[in-house]
């Protein structure tokens, strides 16, 4: 049986626009504090601690990158010590889009992915450009892996039935 090579067809990060709120806060901070110094000078030195924050932050997001392939999704994070994941595609149950309207005013976009692995039942790529057209990109590279694999993915529901004849 001969194995078959694995093909990127995307790869990419989450947008630093998701820093926004924390970047806001962190500037409104900053403000206090210089408001705070011009009665309290010693109180500059806290400047430190929003600019330490937004670093951090700014860190974080910019260490995430995920990277689809045709037989799996790669998730890799962290800053000092790195955590990659991967889901083989035929196990994606469901790929739904999310814009926020602050998204699409920067054309950015979220994935959340339900699967069937017990590691990661939940996957979000967050705030992402041209995220419709990963989803079809991915739907279609689902299908592709399940004919090949000769997969099916079945939904079993539980009905708990409390009534005793």
């Amino acid at each position: 049986m001969t194995q078959e090579t694995e093909t990127p067809l995307w790869k990419g990060s989450p947008s630093q626009w998701l820093n926004i709120g924390p970047f806001s806060l962190a500037l409104l901070l900053s403000a206090g504090i210089v408001v705070g110094g011009i009665f309290f000078p010693p109180a500059f030195a806290a400047l430190i601690l929003p600019l330490v924050w937004m670093i951090w932050r700014y860190l974080v997001i910019r260490c995430e990158a995920f990277e689809l392939t045709s037989q799996r999704l790669r998730i890799s994070k962290g800053v000092f010590n790195q955590k990659i994941d991967e889901i083989e595609l035929y196990r994606v149950k469901d790929v739904l889009v999310e814009k926020k309207w602050w998204m699409r005013v920067f054309g950015l976009g979220s994935l959340h992915l339900e699967t069937s692995d017990r590691s990661l039942p939940q996957v979000t790529i967050p705030a992402i450009p041209d995220a419709t057209n990963l989803r079809e990109t991915l739907r279609r590279e689902v299908e592709n892996v399940r004919d090949k694999k000769r997969v099916r993915e079945l939904d079993f529901e539980e009905t708990h039935d409390d009534t005793i004849s």
